[in-house]
């Protein structure tokens, strides 16, 4: 017997690690007592948590911690769909998303999956925001789509990006000294427009900042 026949013979093996995790997710839904009373907005807060702890993992921990975080981000997935099934008006499954992922991911890679070609990573995403203006053609803004529950950080680096081929744009050369609030935000998205225009992560920026002066805090502590 081969390898592979012997892979096939064996359930253990042949058994879908996600559709597992779909099934154990579908079985916690119907029989845990307080899985079966939560809902899309009860959710939020363990989606933001389970996402800061994965961006910790990628940015500061080890191997393990990111597979875990992965993990636990793939169930709030999990979670959200299998409350979505039960809905009475608008059903949908983690199939259906799957399926509506796989056939997005097809149609923005036409130079993976179709005859378009892209020998450099500009021309990839000239490909993909062609085909994500497709979809979104009912949108009135560029501002449309972007989150207003992004870091502020964040935000303001997203919005610098969508601004700027109408124009709109902010200093990215030396901040000026704020004398007042208004002033220091002004500062905050001239900073912000530097990363940009530097190709830097203004958000991962901070947190690697904040990292240090935590380092520098408990170092302080245990002298």
């Amino acid at each position: 017997m081969t390898e592979a026949s012997e892979a096939a013979a064996d359930p253990v093996c042949s058994v879908d690690p996600l559709r597992e995790a779909a099934d154990t997710m579908r079985a916690v839904r119907e029989r845990c007592v307080w899985s079966q009373r939560i809902t899309h907005d009860d959710l939020v807060p363990y989606l933001v948590e389970e996402s800061a702890e994965l961006i910790d993992a990628v940015e500061s921990g080890t191997r393990s911690d990111l597979r875990e975080e992965l993990g636990d981000l793939l169930w709030q997935v999990l979670f959200h769909a299998a409350v979505a099934a039960e809905d009475p008006e608008d059903p949908f499954t983690i199939d259906d998303v799957a399926s509506g992922l796989v056939e997005k991911m097809v149609r923005r890679h036409p130079h993976v999956f179709a005859d378009a070609v892209a020998t450099t990573p500009e021309e990839v995403l000239v490909h993909w925001n062609a085909a994500k203006a497709a979809e979104k053609r009912l949108r009135r803004s560029v501002l449309d789509g972007v989150s207003p529950h992004m870091p502020s950080l964040a935000l303001a680096q997203k919005m610098l990006g969508r601004a700027a081929p109408l124009g709109v744009t902010r200093s990215g050369g030396a901040a000026p000294t704020p004398e007042s609030e208004a002033e220091l935000g002004e500062a905050l998205i001239g900073l912000t427009a530097l990363a940009r225009e530097r190709g830097w992560d203004a958000d991962r920026a901070l947190r690697g900042a904040i990292r240090t002066l935590e380092a520098d805090v408990r170092a302080a502590e245990r002298s």
